[in-house]
């Protein structure tokens, strides 16, 4: 063999053996999406399927096994997979959002707002008595604010067990009214717990519940158990905080007239937040939007809240409002005692 037919034998060689891992990577990377797709369809079925829901999970699982026995070539039984997967696809985008349920009392109702001007009036605003965190009077009200006495607004974080997974409510302040708090949550039946799993699927409704701070505040510090807030001021102008009050306006009027699916990773109480904003005036992306435990420590990095010129740890360390709640409890002044003394108030 010459030289050069030896070299060119060596490439064709090389680039064989290229082409066949770049063949069995496509393959291992078609069998990882076949595995997530076969995974997501099982769970749709065990929680969204509407009878018989763990046979249906099961049913489905046993198809799928029977299929990769059964069949031979590798490409068969991918097909198999994602043909069993857009199936199930198909028949969960027919399930349909409602706001006609059996509701539990604390999400009875839908807030909507009407706006005629200045003047905007808000109904079914939250503003129950609590004895303990599940033993309550419901109290629905109407308030009226004028957007042109909105000063500005503050943001709780709100923790129950892990420091990477929060819930964040705003509370927009007003010149001459008590403050208003908006909170992005799950919307569930009677007898129905939140799921973190379930909330991938559709299980919940989304639900705003617009609350006086006495209310959505203090049932997480004076009555829940293991809850901790933190409050920051954001460093909003008036003009700023009136379109985002808006922007919430908006939102429920929508969800009072059509009612929207919550997910876990697409459309929760940080996500839900982002996309009220149009495209091009929101927040840039970052992994904290999701993992939103840390998004405190985002908007301490983007300068959105204010400081008192405090290192974040010490910020977050003063944040913390529950001795603070649990002091004022039924005070009048709940919402300024919560601020006293705070970084930016």
């Amino acid at each position: 063999m010459t030289t050069s037919a030896a070299k060119e034998h060596t490439l064709s060689g090389f680039l064989g053996m290229i082409g066949c891992a770049a063949t069995a990577m496509v393959i291992g990377l078609l069998w990882l999406v076949a595995l997530g797709c076969a995974a997501w369809s099982t769970g749709a079925l065990y929680y969204d399927f509407p009878i018989a829901k763990s046979a249906a999970a099961w049913a489905f699982l046993l198809t799928l096994i029977g299929a990769l026995l059964f069949l031979r070539e590798s490409w068969r039984k991918l097909g198999a997979i994602f043909a069993a997967f857009l199936i199930v696809l198909a028949w969960w985008l027919t399930l349909k959002p409602s706001n006609e349920r059996k509701w539990q009392s604390d999400v009875a109702k839908t807030a909507y707002a009407e706006i005629n001007g200045d003047l905007v009036t808000l109904h079914n605003v939250r503003n129950f008595d609590y004895l303990t965190s599940s033993e309550y009077t419901p109290r629905w009200e109407m308030r009226t604010v004028r957007l042109s006495s909105i000063t500005g607004m503050d943001l709780f974080i709100n923790y129950w067990g892990s420091p990477w997974i929060a819930h964040p409510i705003v509370s927009f302040q007003f010149a001459d009214a008590p403050p208003l708090c908006f909170s992005i949550e799950t919307r569930r039946r009677v007898g129905q717990e939140y799921s973190a799993i379930g909330g991938l699927y559709r299980q919940f409704e989304l639900i705003y519940i617009v609350s006086d701070e006495r209310d959505v505040i203090r049932v997480r510090t004076n009555y829940r158990k293991g809850e901790d807030l933190y409050l920051y001021h954001m460093l909003s102008t008036p003009a700023q905080a009136r379109n985002r009050f808006q922007q919430y306006l908006s939102s429920i009027n929508q969800l009072h007239d059509q009612a929207r699916w919550y997910n876990a990773i697409t459309a929760n109480c940080t996500t839900a937040i982002r996309q009220q904003s149009p495209s091009g005036e929101r927040m840039p992306w970052d992994w904290r939007l999701l993992i939103n435990g840390k998004g405190d420590e985002l908007m301490f990095e983007r300068h959105t809240i204010a400081t008192g010129g405090l290192p974040f740890a010490e910020l977050k360390k003063r944040a913390r409002i529950n001795p603070a709640a649990l002091e004022a409890n039924n005070a009048w002044d709940f919402s300024a005692r919560i601020r006293a003394g705070r970084p930016g108030f």
